[in-house]
Order: structure tokens, then sequence, then C-alpha cells
């Protein structure tokens, strides 16, 4: 069965959630939107492109930070309102300069810094 990009359920502005997983390790990377745009520039291109909400713009991950995403497989969840992307990630996938997004853990209550930016 071929996929048919239609059949993705976006929120009111026309985007829906995206993970970014390391394909080799499964580490969770960071969390991004794409709108059906994105979706058919990332498949047709192998380089993962989001929707900037911030600056209603696509946004090539790494095309400025050479920090680049190239898609291994994109996943869809069972009610098609969430997309998995598992992807070979360059360098890191914050921009805070770490390799997740994910880098604070919340331990009895309090915030702690799970990992430092890479040098």
């Amino acid at each position: 069965m071929s996929f048919d990009a239609s059949s993705l359920r976006y929120d009111d502005r026309g985007l829906l959630p995206v993970i970014a997983q390391d394909a080799e390790s499964h580490e969770v990377l960071m969390l991004a939107w794409m709108n059906a745009e994105a979706v058919a520039r990332t498949l047709a291109t192998g380089r993962v492109t989001y929707w900037s909400r911030s600056r209603s713009a696509f946004w090539v991950k790494g095309e400025t930070s050479g920090h680049v995403q190239d898609l291994v497989e994109m996943r869809l969840d069972c009610d098609r309102d969430c997309l998995l992307v598992l992807v070979r990630q360059t360098g890191p996938a914050c921009h805070t300069g770490r390799r997740t997004c994910f880098y604070t853990g919340i331990r009895d209550n309090v915030e702690v810094e799970l990992t430092a930016p890479q040098a």
C-alpha cells in the first residue's frame, strides 16, 4: 500500500508533532513540527524538513549549522496525528549544542542538567 499523505491528521494550524530519534542508538533527540509540505519535502529529499512556528518558514535541519538529520525511516502513530522520524544525526540535535533537546531531568522535584553542550 502506498503512502497517502492526506490521511495524516493535522491540527487546526495544519501541523503535526514530529519526534526525531537516532536510528542506531534510539535516543530521542528532539520534537518539532511539520506541515504537509514539510512531510513531502522530507520524503522527497531524505533531509528532514520541519516547519518553524516562530519564523513561519521551512527549516531544513542543519541547513545553517551543519548538524543535519538524514532520514532513515518515517513512522506514523496509530492515530496518524504524530510522526516519528528515525534519523542519522550529524552533530548536536539541540540548538543549545547538546546531543538531545531532552537534557533536563526532574529528580525529587528538582531540575537536573543531564548533559552539557558538546565542545
